[in-house]
């Protein structure tokens, strides 16, 4: 009975003891995992709870490097710290005790850092405890690059085609690379779509991936925009990046051609040069084209024709032809060319016409054209008629002169032609009005003109003093309405020049005056004016004053001068003091009992008039 309670009693200690233990033992907490990107500061934290201190409890760190094979880099026991340094980061870490954590902090994280982290904790009573956290390290990859083919790929090929090719470098872990066609995702379907994708390991440890799209090519991937997208992992997030979008030249035949007129841009007309061009909304440089003139016989092997200086002879229809060399099927299409025309203006009659004055003037215009047209006609440079017709009444010689008639076609610019008539007026030559037919001259020679109207075109002759002008000397030259003579004549004294204009009809005569003039020292006008004179049928010529301004100067003073000494002169004359009354002197004869005859005699610097008789008695006042 006694060895029966003592063995129960033995028991109950035992679990009690054990129940203890258990209540009493280390606990350790630890995340399962911490994320740091490449370069950064990763800091690992291992949380305890013991009832023994810090004094009776042994710490350790541990990495684990696969297999289960771990290695100790850390332990503390008691205050004792112990750093082993053999590992790759023993310069680069630090573990700190705050609170009943231990804080592992592992500087500029290398990828070579990325292992788990194991914290084991002893106490003397409380028995051991152990945690660990996986480091994950990440690297962000360079930007994705992309090459589409350079070739055209033909929408003919049985099999799938090279697109292009994505790649994207250095990153960690792998990165994903995703085709996508307009904004949508591509999915892989054999025969039609089709992705070939290569990973390669740096020695570095960081990965590279490369990705070739490769698709059954259809005419509507003409207009596809083929991009990648990326996607890569950082610490505690996921990252996107997308390459440039690059387009497909996909080469595929025409099912309809176009041939057009690219320049002139509206109505053609004759002169111009005309550039056709043919063109099929296909994309295939195998293609040929053909451009064929139906009127004619003329062909060219080209997409493009330049006709130069056309005429309406090259209006017609234009056919384009293309031929796919695959298939060696045909298409065509066509298009009508119209040459616009303006044929040379006619005026009739025609060339020159001949009236007598007070008759009247009629002619026309005309120019043949594919398009309407507008009539002018200008004398001068100046519009006096509008219209094919131009009628002119009561001719003159007024209406001499040259007609000039343009045709213009309003729709196209540049688009005109003219036609010129010369109309003359008969009559006996009409000498044009000279204003000047005096002229007074200083100079040496005189320019003189004489311009005539009349036809047939009168001949002008001249006559002066000395004979008549010779025909080298005169100039004659033929006007719209008549005549124009020109000449120089010497001037040495005054002289008398006549112009004589004759034809069938009659003749005509001017004469011109002209007073040779010398300088001299009575007329200030005279010393200081130099005159040149042309008589012409335009207004004269104006005087030439060369003045000097220091003789002239000179003359006021010797004037001013000569007015003074006058009014002393005639001062003291008044006053008897020279040639005065009391100073005259008597021219006494004797007296004749014939008629006495009386001569009046004046002095210059006298008011009175004296009269003497033949004798020279001067007579009483009631005599005189």
């Amino acid at each position: 009975m006694a060895v029966r309670d003592s063995a129960s009693l033995l028991v109950g200690l035992v679990v009690l003891l054990h129940t203890w233990r258990a209540w009493a033992a280390v606990e350790v907490n630890m995340k399962d995992k911490v994320e740091v990107n490449l370069g950064e500061k990763a800091q690992i934290p291992c949380l305890y709870t013991s009832d023994d201190g810090i004094g009776g409890l042994t710490i350790e760190w541990f990495y684990e490097k696969g297999l289960g094979v771990k290695k100790r880099f850390f332990q503390q026991a008691g205050l004792m710290k112990t750093v082993d340094n053999s590992t790759h980061f023993t310069e680069r870490i630090s573990v700190n005790h705050s609170n009943n954590t231990m804080m592992l902090t592992i500087r500029d994280v290398k990828l070579e850092d990325q292992l788990d982290y194991i914290c084991a904790v002893k106490g003397l009573t409380d028995g051991s405890g152990e945690g660990r956290t996986k480091l994950r390290v990440f690297v962000k990859p360079e930007p994705p690059t992309i090459e589409g083919v350079q070739n055209g790929i033909s929408v003919n090929e049985e099999v799938t085609s090279l697109v292009g090719s994505c790649e994207v470098k250095n990153g960690y872990p792998r990165p994903n690379i995703t085709w996508y066609k307009d904004n949508m995702p591509l999915r892989i379907n054999k025969n039609e779509v089709e992705v070939e994708s290569t990973v390669t390991t740096q020695s570095s440890g960081l990965f590279s991936v490369k990705s070739e799209l490769k698709k059954k090519i259809v005419k509507e991937d003409k207009d596809a925009l083929f991009y990648c997208e990326v996607t890569y992992f950082v610490a505690g997030s996921t990252m996107m990046s997308e390459t440039r979008q690059i387009n497909v030249n996909v080469l595929y035949p025409s099912t309809a051609v176009k041939i057009w007129v690219e320049s002139p841009k509206g109505k053609i007309k004759e002169g111009d040069s005309i550039e056709l061009h043919c063109k099929g909304d296909g994309n295939n440089p195998s293609s040929l084209f053909l451009i064929k003139y139906l009127k004619g016989n003329a062909n060219w092997e080209n997409d493009t024709v330049l006709l130069e200086n056309v005429t309406r002879q090259n209006s017609g229809v234009y056919e384009c032809i293309s031929t796919n060399t695959e298939n060696f099927e045909d298409i065509s299409n066509n298009t009508e060319v119209f040459v616009n025309y303006l044929d040379p203006a006619v005026v009739m009659p025609n060339n020159v016409m001949v009236m007598a004055k007070g008759n009247e003037l009629k002619a026309t215009c005309n120019a043949l054209s594919s398009l309407q047209t507008k009539t002018a006609w200008f004398k001068n440079g100046q519009e006096v008629s509008e219209g094919h017709t131009l009628i002119l009444k009561n001719v003159t010689f007024d209406t001499a002169g040259v007609y000039k008639c343009v045709v213009t076609v309003p729709e196209i610019e540049g688009m005109t032609t003219s036609s010129s008539l010369r109309v003359h007026v008969e009559g006996q030559p009409e000498i044009m009005e000279t204003p000047l037919t005096v002229i007074e001259t200083f100079d040496k020679t005189v320019e003189l003109v004489c311009d005539v109207r009349g036809y047939p075109a009168p001949t002008i002759t001249w006559i002066v003093s000395d004979g008549m002008v010779p025909d080298s000397d005169n100039h004659m030259t033929t006007t719209d309405y008549g005549t124009k003579s020109v000449v120089m004549v010497d001037v040495t004294s005054n002289a008398t020049a006549v112009c004589n204009a004759s034809n069938e009809h009659g003749t005509d005569m001017r004469t011109f005056n002209i007073k040779a003039k010398t300088i001299t020292n009575t007329t200030t006008a005279d010393i200081t004016t130099n005159y040149s004179t042309t008589a012409t049928a335009s207004p004269p010529k104006t005087i030439k004053k060369e003045s000097n301004g220091f003789i002239i100067a000179v003359l006021i003073v010797c004037v001013l001068l000569l007015a003074i000494l006058g009014s002393v002169l005639y001062f003291l004359y008044k006053k008897g003091k020279i040639c005065g009354r009391a100073g005259k002197q008597d021219l006494t004869r004797e007296k004749s009992s014939k008629d006495n005859i009386v001569v009046e005699m004046k002095s210059d610097n006298t008011e009175e008039a004296i009269l003497l008789g033949v004798n020279g008695e001067k007579q009483p006042p009631n005599d005189q």
